[in-house]
Order: C-alpha cells, then structure tokens, then sequence
C-alpha cells in the first residue's frame, strides 16, 4: 500500500531543476517572478460526476485538469511558469496514478510549467489546480476592457464536447466514430496559450475569457463588466468537425451555450482585424470574427444574412 509521501515521490516528485526556488517537500513552495512582471493566478476544481464520469481514462483527465487552467492564463495573455495540484483519492491506486500523472505532465512540459507544490488525501476523487503565470503590466486581457464598435472572435471552433456529451447521456444517436472524434475535444481540450500570448504581447486585443460554461454565458461576463451589449451572428460561429454536420438548429444551439470548450473569446478594435489573423498564424489557431460590441446593453442574435433571431439560451450554472 502507497503512503502519502510515496505516492507523491513516485508519481509526483520530479527529479529536473526548475523555475522554482524551491518546489515538492517543504511546507511552501517559493516562486520568484521574473522582474517587472506581475503574477495571474487561477484556480480551477474537477469533481467526480459532476466535471468528468467515474470511469474517465486517468491520462485524458491529467491532461484536461490542467488544460482548463491554462485556459485560464491563456485568456489573460499570462505566460505559464508553475501549478500546484490538490488531489483526493478514494484509494492510491498505482495504475490509475501513472496514467493521470503521464496526462498532466506531457501537457505540463508542453507548456513549461513546473508542478511546485500541493496535497494528497483520502477521500472522493477531487482535482484542484491552482496556476502561476506572468505577464506584462498593462497587458492583461481584462473582462472589462471591451468597447462599442469592437469585432469579437472566437479562436478554433465550437460545440463537439456538448455534442459528445449529448451522445454520453443519450440526448441523440451519434456514430460510434463520429462519437469518439467530438469526445476527443469533450476530454482533451487544447488551452489556446500561445495565441493568448500573442493577443497580449502589442496587446492586440482588449477583453478575453475562455469559453468553459456555453458562449453565451461567458460572453455576457464581459458585457456585464464592460457595461455594453453585443450582437452575435449565429451562423458564423465555428462549429466543430462532427458539429458542423448536424442540422442549422443544433449547431446553432451547441455552438452558442455548448460548454466544455475552452476556446477563447475576445474583443479587438476593428483596426486590428490584420493584426488578430497574423496572432491566429503565429500561434498556430485559427480565428473567426463572429460579432460586435454594442454601446446598447443586451445580446442580441441574427443569423447569416443579418436577420434577427429569436433565441432563448443560457450558460452553463453549476448551482442551477
């Protein structure tokens, strides 16, 4: 039977100089950002049957316990530098905690961002991540900064996780294959860093977040601390791959208050419409301009020739 402080060792503690000072094995980690830069600090927490089923693969849900982090720095314009990790366990289970282990660390080493710190206890199965990253004063692609006139964008695309998860709880009947393409995108989402960094680096755009809980949802985040509306075109937005083969009123619906997609949505001044497409090649992302900022409150719809549309849609709430 692995011990706390085993387990740790084992899967855990890794043997490479890092950015910490001082990382895994005492009771603090320390952290020395770079000079002239300030800290972005994010915590997320995947719960057992209410974030990810009971039976998920442990190297997907490594991968996506960190991934929804990065997320988070990467619609901050925040380079990742360190995370710490709280994990309970129902039991320490070695072939379960090789293959979480393996998932975190690859998308960790992607990323260059070192594990510093964290705890281990009995109970059921709880991630929490807390991530470190850095960025220039200023840059910070703020909730708030959103104004009238702004374009909006989305980065890659939209929907294939709510479609998977449609296809989990039987909501419609997929192809096995098509299931297991949009799954992909459900379990192993790809935090969009490197654009993040780009947006932020002149900065290009002005407001950002991460699409975690439906479009609609998140987006209204911005339009509430910005204090302006916007209108989105619900034809333009991304669909997935598997998505984008469904009928009008299902991609429409998925890709507007899907959840579980972790792109990010941000909003630029029109006279950066060239500036955002080079970010999009540089990092590798695709980019698609999907709306406006409006002075008038409210989010409005239409569809692809510019007519209004009557849609009733809400984010994702976990106490709903």
């Amino acid at each position: 039977m692995l011990s706390e402080f085993d387990l740790i060792k084992q899967f855990f503690k890794r043997e490479r100089p890092g950015r910490a000072d001082l990382g895994i094995g005492d009771d603090c980690a320390l952290l020395t950002p770079t000079p002239g830069r300030q800290l972005a600090i994010s915590s997320d927490m995947l719960v057992e049957d209410r974030h990810f089923f009971k039976d998920a693969d442990p190297f997907m849900l490594g991968h996506k316990s960190l991934a929804v982090n990065l997320s988070d720095l990467a619609a901050m314009g925040a380079r990742p530098l360190g995370f710490t990790l709280a994990l309970a366990l129902p039991a320490a289970d070695p072939v379960w905690l090789a293959g979480f282990s393996r998932g975190l660390f690859a998308l960790a080493d992607a990323h260059d961002c070192e594990l510093i710190g964290g705890d281990t206890t009995k109970g059921p199965l709880n991630i929490c991540i807390t991530v470190f990253g850095e960025l220039a004063p200023g840059h910070a692609l703020r909730r708030d900064a959103a104004q009238a006139g702004d374009d909006i964008w989305i980065s890659g695309t939209l929907g294939d996780a709510r479609l998977a998860l449609a296809g989990y709880w039987k909501e419609l009947a997929l192809p096995d294959e098509d299931h297991a393409q949009a799954a992909q995108r459900m379990h192993m989402p790809a935090p969009r860093v490197a654009l993040g960094l780009a947006l932020a680096a002149q900065p290009i755009a002005r407001a950002a977040l991460d699409i975690s809980d439906g479009l609609v949802g998140d987006l209204g985040h911005i339009l509430a601390a910005s204090r302006v509306g916007a209108t989105l075109d619900a034809d333009a937005l991304p669909a997935g791959p598997v998505l984008a083969r469904q009928e009008q009123a299902l991609r429409r619906r998925f890709t507007l208050a899907g959840g579980d997609d972790y792109e990010l949505c941000f909003t630029a001044p029109v006279s950066n419409r060239t500036a955002v497409l080079g970010a999009g090649r540089i990092s590798g992302t695709p980019v698609t301009r999907v709306g406006r900022i409006d002075a008038e409150a409210g989010l409005r719809f239409v569809d692809a020739q510019g007519a209004p549309l009557d849609m009733k849609l809400s984010g994702w709430d976990h106490f709903s």
